[in-house]
Protein backbone atom coordinates (compact mmCIF):
# COMPACT_ATOMS: atom_id res chain seq x y z
CA UNK A 1 0.00 0.00 0.00
CA UNK A 2 1.43 3.58 -1.06
CA UNK A 3 0.67 6.78 0.82
CA UNK A 4 0.90 9.66 -0.46
CA UNK A 5 2.66 12.49 1.09
CA UNK A 6 -0.83 14.23 1.88
CA UNK A 7 -2.59 11.79 3.29
CA UNK A 8 0.50 10.59 5.57
CA UNK A 9 0.78 13.64 6.85
CA UNK A 10 -3.18 14.13 7.39
CA UNK A 11 -2.75 10.70 9.39
CA UNK A 12 0.27 12.50 11.30
CA UNK A 13 -2.06 15.75 12.54
CA UNK A 14 -5.07 13.82 13.48
CA UNK A 15 -2.67 11.60 15.93
CA UNK A 16 -1.03 14.45 17.17
CA UNK A 17 -4.62 15.60 17.83
CA UNK A 18 -5.93 13.25 19.70
CA UNK A 19 -2.93 12.81 21.79
CA UNK A 20 -2.54 16.18 22.90
CA UNK A 21 -6.16 15.90 23.38
CA UNK A 22 -6.54 12.77 25.51
CA UNK A 23 -3.04 14.13 27.28
CA UNK A 24 -5.13 17.56 28.36
CA UNK A 25 -8.25 16.06 29.46
CA UNK A 26 -5.88 13.90 31.71
CA UNK A 27 -4.13 16.77 33.39
CA UNK A 28 -7.67 18.60 33.56
CA UNK A 29 -9.14 15.28 35.58
CA UNK A 30 -6.19 15.50 37.69
CA UNK A 31 -6.71 19.33 38.37
CA UNK A 32 -10.36 18.60 38.78
CA UNK A 33 -10.09 15.30 41.33
CA UNK A 34 -7.21 17.44 43.36
CA UNK A 35 -9.37 20.31 43.96
CA UNK A 36 -12.09 18.06 44.67
CA UNK A 37 -10.81 16.37 47.43
CA UNK A 38 -9.14 19.30 49.00
CA UNK A 39 -12.51 20.71 49.41
CA UNK A 40 -13.76 18.16 51.17
CA UNK A 41 -13.35 17.61 54.93
CA UNK A 42 -10.60 14.74 55.92
CA UNK A 43 -12.42 13.34 58.61
CA UNK A 44 -10.23 10.91 60.75
CA UNK A 45 -11.27 8.48 63.60
CA UNK A 46 -10.17 9.63 66.98
CA UNK A 47 -7.09 7.33 66.70
CA UNK A 48 -6.02 8.05 63.26
CA UNK A 49 -5.90 11.60 64.78
CA UNK A 50 -4.33 10.15 67.27
CA UNK A 51 -1.33 8.94 65.34
CA UNK A 52 -1.39 11.82 63.13
CA UNK A 53 -0.56 14.22 66.27
CA UNK A 54 2.28 12.13 67.29
CA UNK A 55 3.74 13.18 63.41
CA UNK A 56 2.29 16.93 63.48
CA UNK A 57 0.37 18.68 66.41
CA UNK A 58 -2.33 20.01 65.55
CA UNK A 59 -5.64 21.48 67.44
CA UNK A 60 -8.40 18.88 67.16
CA UNK A 61 -12.21 19.27 65.74
CA UNK A 62 -14.66 16.38 66.59
CA UNK A 63 -18.17 16.62 65.85
CA UNK A 64 -20.13 14.71 67.91
CA UNK A 65 -23.62 12.94 66.47
CA UNK A 66 -25.63 10.03 66.99
CA UNK A 67 -27.38 7.87 63.79
CA UNK A 68 -31.17 9.54 64.66
CA UNK A 69 -30.05 13.02 65.02
CA UNK A 70 -31.40 15.79 62.33
CA UNK A 71 -29.42 18.45 62.57
CA UNK A 72 -26.38 16.13 62.85
CA UNK A 73 -27.51 15.62 59.19
CA UNK A 74 -28.25 19.41 58.54
CA UNK A 75 -24.86 20.30 59.49
CA UNK A 76 -23.30 17.24 57.65
CA UNK A 77 -25.02 18.78 54.28
CA UNK A 78 -24.78 22.26 55.01
CA UNK A 79 -22.24 23.26 56.90
CA UNK A 80 -19.69 20.76 56.57
CA UNK A 81 -20.21 20.43 52.84
CA UNK A 82 -18.39 24.24 52.15
CA UNK A 83 -15.42 24.25 50.57
CA UNK A 84 -13.84 26.81 52.34
CA UNK A 85 -14.83 25.79 55.21
CA UNK A 86 -13.48 22.19 54.41
CA UNK A 87 -10.02 23.72 52.88
CA UNK A 88 -9.73 25.79 56.27
CA UNK A 89 -10.24 22.69 58.49
CA UNK A 90 -7.96 20.54 56.75
CA UNK A 91 -5.61 22.77 56.85
CA UNK A 92 -5.79 24.32 60.58
CA UNK A 93 -7.41 21.08 62.52
CA UNK A 94 -7.59 17.17 62.86
CA UNK A 95 -11.39 16.61 61.80
CA UNK A 96 -13.04 13.82 64.02
CA UNK A 97 -16.38 12.54 63.39
CA UNK A 98 -17.17 10.80 66.74
CA UNK A 99 -20.54 8.60 67.21
CA UNK A 100 -21.67 9.15 70.71
CA UNK A 101 -23.40 6.30 71.14
CA UNK A 102 -21.03 3.73 69.39
CA UNK A 103 -21.16 0.63 71.56
CA UNK A 104 -17.21 -0.84 70.51
CA UNK A 105 -14.82 0.02 72.92
CA UNK A 106 -12.37 2.60 71.91
CA UNK A 107 -9.31 2.96 72.54
CA UNK A 108 -7.66 6.59 73.09
CA UNK A 109 -4.80 8.12 75.23
CA UNK A 110 -3.92 4.76 76.96
CA UNK A 111 -7.17 4.58 78.46
CA UNK A 112 -10.52 1.94 76.95
CA UNK A 113 -13.59 4.21 76.77
CA UNK A 114 -16.93 1.76 76.68
CA UNK A 115 -20.40 2.42 76.37
CA UNK A 116 -21.92 3.34 79.11
CA UNK A 117 -25.77 2.30 79.06
CA UNK A 118 -27.14 4.99 81.70
CA UNK A 119 -25.87 7.79 79.32
CA UNK A 120 -26.78 5.62 76.05
CA UNK A 121 -23.15 7.01 74.96
CA UNK A 122 -19.86 6.14 74.58
CA UNK A 123 -17.75 7.62 77.81
CA UNK A 124 -15.44 9.24 75.51
CA UNK A 125 -18.46 11.51 74.00
CA UNK A 126 -19.36 11.60 78.24
CA UNK A 127 -16.13 12.99 78.96
CA UNK A 128 -15.81 15.45 75.71
CA UNK A 129 -19.32 16.81 76.59
CA UNK A 130 -18.72 17.05 80.00
CA UNK A 131 -21.60 14.89 80.84
CA UNK A 132 -24.10 17.42 78.85
CA UNK A 133 -25.23 15.05 76.23
CA UNK A 134 -26.70 17.30 73.43
CA UNK A 135 -26.56 16.73 69.35
CA UNK A 136 -24.59 17.75 67.20
CA UNK A 137 -21.65 19.37 69.64
CA UNK A 138 -18.31 20.37 68.10
CA UNK A 139 -15.88 20.14 70.33
CA UNK A 140 -12.49 21.58 70.23
CA UNK A 141 -9.22 20.22 71.37
CA UNK A 142 -5.68 21.67 71.65
CA UNK A 143 -2.59 20.31 70.43
CA UNK A 144 -2.36 17.03 72.24
CA UNK A 145 -5.75 16.79 72.76
CA UNK A 146 -6.02 19.46 75.40
CA UNK A 147 -8.78 21.57 76.98
CA UNK A 148 -11.60 20.49 75.42
CA UNK A 149 -14.29 23.34 74.30
CA UNK A 150 -17.59 22.10 73.71
CA UNK A 151 -20.33 24.14 71.80
CA UNK A 152 -23.44 22.45 71.40
CA UNK A 153 -25.81 22.75 68.91
CA UNK A 154 -26.32 22.91 65.14
CA UNK A 155 -23.81 25.68 63.80
CA UNK A 156 -24.06 27.33 60.05
CA UNK A 157 -21.38 28.68 58.14
CA UNK A 158 -20.84 32.14 58.75
CA UNK A 159 -21.14 30.95 62.68
CA UNK A 160 -18.47 27.88 62.06
CA UNK A 161 -16.20 30.24 60.16
CA UNK A 162 -16.47 32.44 63.18
CA UNK A 163 -15.52 29.29 65.55
CA UNK A 164 -12.92 27.99 63.79
CA UNK A 165 -10.77 31.57 62.92
CA UNK A 166 -11.53 32.42 66.72
CA UNK A 167 -9.31 29.40 67.55
CA UNK A 168 -6.99 28.57 64.75
CA UNK A 169 -5.79 31.77 64.84
CA UNK A 170 -5.26 31.56 68.72
CA UNK A 171 -7.46 34.80 69.48
CA UNK A 172 -9.49 33.01 72.09
CA UNK A 173 -6.10 32.94 74.36
CA UNK A 174 -6.18 36.73 74.45
CA UNK A 175 -9.87 38.03 73.31
CA UNK A 176 -13.20 36.92 74.80
CA UNK A 177 -15.70 35.91 72.26
CA UNK A 178 -17.97 38.18 72.64
CA UNK A 179 -15.42 40.99 72.23
CA UNK A 180 -14.13 38.73 69.01
CA UNK A 181 -18.06 38.67 67.48
CA UNK A 182 -18.30 42.32 67.60
CA UNK A 183 -15.32 42.90 65.38
CA UNK A 184 -15.55 39.53 63.22
CA UNK A 185 -17.39 39.71 59.16
CA UNK A 186 -17.94 36.54 57.34
CA UNK A 187 -16.48 35.74 54.33
CA UNK A 188 -17.15 32.20 53.49
CA UNK A 189 -20.42 32.50 51.01
CA UNK A 190 -22.98 29.97 52.35
CA UNK A 191 -23.97 27.35 49.61
CA UNK A 192 -27.68 26.21 49.22
CA UNK A 193 -27.56 22.41 49.16
CA UNK A 194 -31.38 21.80 48.39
Amino acid sequence: MHLSLRTFLLLLLCTFMTTTTLLAAGKKKKAKTATTADSTIHWLTINEAEEAMKKQPKRVFVDIYTHWCGWCKVMDKKTFSNKELAQYMNEHFYAVKLNAEQQDTIRFMGRAFGFVPAQRSNQLAVELLQGRMSYPTTVILEEGFKNPIPIPGYQNVPTMEKILKYIASGTYKTVQFPDYEKTFVPVWKETSTE
